[in-house]
């Protein structure tokens, strides 16, 4: 019998691994959990995937080595039966606007290739059906036009192609024609240059050039109309008055005279100049002045700064438009003193907008506006300064010429089975599945539609498989969470029906709500037997019972981890005593409830009515203070339109006066119970190696003034600047602080050498003769957070903030370690132990996008007694949850659906957990009931329950 095919690792060594040996089975779905930090991400992720990808990377020749991103060669002493790699990572979606769902999946090209194909034109004016030009028509269309007109007549040859197109100027060179224009200027054919072959261009021959009179100019019209249609293979262009006008013997409307060129997939394409929207370049929006943000305090008067950029833009301009605004109350008749919204409607306009001829004939005044005088000023300073200034009163608004679509009127004016394109990217993937299956075709469409529409249904099918029915096509991938874009790149290679290939998961079942786990873990077990590997780093338990194989890393975190403590069935890992997981599994441990809920007061609320914004219902929804809030639902149902777009950026715009604009609503009540509003998401906490937990916490600082304070560093006169591994003075100069140095390999990966100079230690000779307590500065950097807990016993204000670093359960972290070195999941953490230390006034709101992420059972349990000691001090805290065991302990449950998109946006039900149970509506009380049944236990790991203080 044939020994089982496995991938063979011996002796890894990245990051924190203990020498590990292990055999993960081939073909089969394998779990690697444990607690954050353990090691999981360093074995699946910097171990297995690194060095199946270095070794295809190698196999490529050095040329093509110098255009791929290069990787490190993990340390590992070995790994056989390795399979190639494909890691598909919880990475934020793409920064560019132009990125969409549908572009991301390829759909779009797809549907750009049908509308060009099968699409039915019709004019954008007049909406009848387009058909085509005759020469005749043309003729009498251009008689039609104001005697003494000059116009000229070209014949397209090349439109956006590539070359230099000798051969093109040759022909009509021998053709007897003179002039060409070329991108736009007309030239002799004696003076062309050589083209870039590089670039797109554009070529036209000038036919003729002619002058309107009517009564002698008809037949030679007629000739070099049938000369340009006849060159132009039934295209041309006729300028005059400094515009084009397109005739096509394609597509025209006979009413209008509207008419099309020939309909290609790039017209479609709001990337493409030949189908973007020429207003807003294709971006569907543009930056427009926000009255909102112009005067956002409408109870000033105007004596008082109500038109808050005109006090911001320097001394000089202030001046200026101090000025203004007196010339607008004398013109107008408005005492300065008046409150902006007491001014009224008519003269509100004329002050934001400008006068109108209308106003001017009625008052015998002109008045520029703030907004086109704020408006010149930023097309016109060459100031930065003032730029970035204005930008910040500056909101996207939908473009006006597209009214958001992206595409010119042509583009949207083709029409298949009575959408456009836009309107069939519009729907949400469930949707539009339903309108591509039930397309009504005749024969001839059919056969020409059958390989798209193919292609189309399979990959709207894999989204659905993993749970994004909720999505629209038009969504842009720059708002998509980390673990969106994951299960879309995740259905794009479902869609590739790849063999033998090994795949790694980062947490796939992020931002999913347990009814939609099946079918995720449904296309996970697809991909397996389709004959692939799939290593999935976890921490759902829905997914380590559905693996074939789980890999427990442990036992601890950081130093206490990076061994394999137990790994086999389920039932193996509960078997093991030193298991975390398997104590969790088996119930010895379990995240209890509390023994007590505080007890919400509604009259004591932050209340949101009329919230509007994407796919919420107006609803109206109360936010019980001080207490720990969790708003829940299923993917899609409106959970962070509510939280992040509406209720913390309407808070901070309140409480903070925050620029960004919130999303539609009626207003927020009780703002004035609170002081400020924090958002603690999974952003990195820096950009650079420079930025680590110390940094950023402010332990630092401290530590960098206890050595100054040392006898030695006075005798030297070392101040606290002195130990900053970021400014010259006591940092190593050959390395800039780094510690080390990048050596660049051109077609081999970047190598890190330690510096010479320093070992690694950051910082010069001087600087680290400077002792406390027996270690210099970088071997405090070095200690783990659990460790300098001890060695700074003694040190009140350091001891606080180390000690919440502790409570977060990062103990395990270096004080020093990078924070491009983070995960998410720490990051966040790591924001939540800064706003512990700080000192707390009882009234701010905490809000968190899941933050579970990344957290194994023993995780969220430090968490939520975290979370609950924030409440006790008086605070709010609303997370945004899936996860059963945050919102069982939670005082207030506001759960959102019944479904995504289109069919979600209400309110299901506001209450404790207990009433979420009871609402047959409600998918996460369905999912719930069995959580609560477990008794409540006085040793609950929440913090002690309190009532709601004002």
């Amino acid at each position: 019998m044939a020994p089982k095919p496995i991938i063979a690792i011996r002796g890894a060594r990245e990051h924190n691994l203990k020498n590990v040996d292990v055999d993960l089975p081939r073909d089969k779905f394998v779990v690697v959990t444990g607690l954050s930090g353990s090691g999981k991400s360093s074995l699946a992720f910097d171990t297995v995937y690194a060095e199946g990808q270095r070794r295809y990377v190698e196999s490529l020749s050095a040329y093509a080595r110098q255009f791929l991103e290069q990787m490190q060669k993990p340390d590992v002493e070995s790994i056989e039966g390795l399979p190639p790699t494909i890691s598909i990572e919880q990475r934020q979606g793409h920064a560019t606007p132009r990125s969409t769902v549908a572009t991301s999946t390829e759909i779009y090209d797809y549907l750009r290739l049908l509308y060009a194909r099968i699409g039915k034109p019709q004019c954008y004016k007049c909406g009848r059906p387009i058909t085509q030009q005759t020469a005749e028509q043309i003729i009498e269309i251009l008689m039609d036009g104001t005697d003494g007109a000059k116009l000229a007549l070209l014949a397209p040859l090349v439109r956006g192609k590539k070359g230099t197109h000798k051969d093109v100027f040759e022909r009509v060179r021998r053709e007897g024609y003179v002039r060409v224009r070329v991108d736009g200027q007309v030239q002799e054919l004696k003076d062309v240059l050589t083209l870039d072959k590089n670039k797109k261009h554009e070529i036209e021959v000038v036919v003729d050039r002619i002058t309107l009179e009517k009564s002698v100019i008809r037949r030679r019209l007629a000739d070099s109309v049938e000369t340009a249609l006849k060159l132009g293979d039934g295209l041309m262009i006729v300028t005059g008055n400094g515009e084009d006008r397109l005739f096509s013997t394609l597509y025209a409307c006979a009413f209008c005279g509207v008419s099309f060129g020939e309909i290609q997939p790039r017209l479609f394409s709001f990337n493409s100049p030949y189908g973007a929207c020429s207003s807003c370049d294709g971006l569907g929006t543009c930056l427009e002045l926000d009255e909102d943000l112009i005067v956002p305090d409408k109870t000033l008067p105007l004596k008082d700064g109500a038109v808050e950029p005109w006090r911001r833009l320097g001394k000089r301009m202030t001046i200026r438009y101090n000025r203004r605004l007196r010339e607008f109350s004398d013109m107008f008749g408005v005492k300065p003193g008046v409150a902006f919204e007491k001014l009224d409607a008519d003269k509100r306009r004329i002050l934001l907008r400008g006068t109108t001829p209308e106003d001017e004939k009625k008052h015998k005044f002109w008045f520029e506006g703030v907004v086109p005088s704020l408006m010149h000023r930023f097309k016109n300073t060459e100031s930065e300064f003032i730029k970035q200034r204005i930008m910040g009163y500056m909101t996207e608004t939908p473009c006006l010429a597209c009214n958001g679509k992206r595409l010119k009127p042509e583009a949207l004016s083709v029409l298949v089975n009575g959408k456009n394109i836009h309107e069939a990217t519009s729907m949400t993937i469930d949707a539009a599945r339903e309108f591509f299956l039930t397309l009504p075709l005749n024969k001839e469409e059919q056969v020409i539609a059958k390989l798209i529409l193919k292609e189309v249904r399979n990959r709207l099918q894999f989204l659905t498989d993993v749970g994004l029915t909720y999505l629209t096509l038009d969504r842009k991938s720059a708002t998509l969470s980390g673990g969106e874009a994951q299960r879309i790149r995740l259905a794009s290679q479902v869609g590739s029906g790849l063999v033998g290939v090994c795949y790694v998961l980062d947490e796939p079942t992020i931002g999913l709500h347990e009814r939609d786990n099946k079918r995720l873990l449904d296309t996970l077990i697809k991909l397996r037997d389709l004959g692939n590997t799939v290593i999935v780093v976890e921490h759902d338990e829905d997914t380590i019972r559905q693996a074939d194989h789980v890999i427990d890393v442990g036992p601890g975190a950081g130093l206490h981890g990076g061994e394999i403590v137990a790994q086999g069935t389920v039932a193996e890992i509960m078997a093991e005593k030193r298991s975390i997981t398997g104590r969790f599994f088996s119930g010895a441990d379990e995240i209890a409830l509390p023994a007590v809920r505080r007890k919400p007061d509604l009259g004591l609320a932050v209340e949101v009515r009329g919230a509007r914004e994407n796919n919420l219902k107006k609803v109206d929804v109360k936010i019980p203070l001080s207490c720990f809030v969790c708003v829940t639902g299923v993917s899609g149902s409106g959970k962070s339109t509510l939280v992040e777009d509406i209720l913390h950026r309407g808070l901070a715009r309140a409480l903070m006066g925050a620029k960004d604009k919130p999303g539609a609503h009626d207003k927020i009540l009780g703002a004035a119970h609170l002081d400020k509003i924090i958002e603690i998401d999974q952003s990195p906490i820096g950009r650079t190696p420079r930025s680590n937990p110390a940094t950023y916490t402010g332990a630092f600082d401290e530590i960098r003034k206890l050595f100054a304070m040392s006898k030695e560093a006075k005798a030297r006169g070392y101040e606290p600047g002195r130990f900053s591994f970021n400014v010259k003075g006591g940092r190593c100069e050959a390395c800039e602080g780094q510690g080390t140095k990048v050596i660049e390999m051109h077609f081999l990966p970047d190598v890190y050498v330690v510096c010479e100079e320093c070992k690694g230690r950051r910082y010069n000779a001087e600087t680290l003769e400077i002792k406390f307590k027996g270690k210099d500065i970088s071997e405090v950097l070095e200690m783990p957070i659990e460790e300098a807990l001890q060695f700074f016993a003694n040190f009140p204000k350091l001891q606080r903030v180390l000690e919440t670093l502790e409570e977060v359960g990062l103990g395990y972290m270096h004080v020093g370690q990078a924070s491009t070195t983070l995960s998410g999941g720490e990051a966040q953490r790591v924001k939540l132990a800064a706003e512990l230390g700080k000192a707390s006034t009882g009234r701010t709101m905490y809000i968190l996008d899941e933050p579970t992420t990344g957290l194994h059972f023993a995780d969220i349990q430090k968490l939520l007694r975290v979370l609950n000691r924030l409440v006790d001090l008086g605070n709010t805290v609303v997370v945004i949850e899936h996860n059963m065991h945050v919102i069982k302990t939670a005082d207030w449950v506001v759960d959102l659906g019944p479904e995504g998109g289109d069919k979600g946006g209400e309110i299901v039900v506001a209450g404790p957990p207990e009433r979420v149970v009871q609402e047959p509506r409600s998918y996460t009380g369905q999912y719930l009931k069995p959580y609560l049944a477990k008794p409540a236990t006085a040793a609950a790991p929440v913090a002690k329950a309190s009532t709601a203080q004002a």
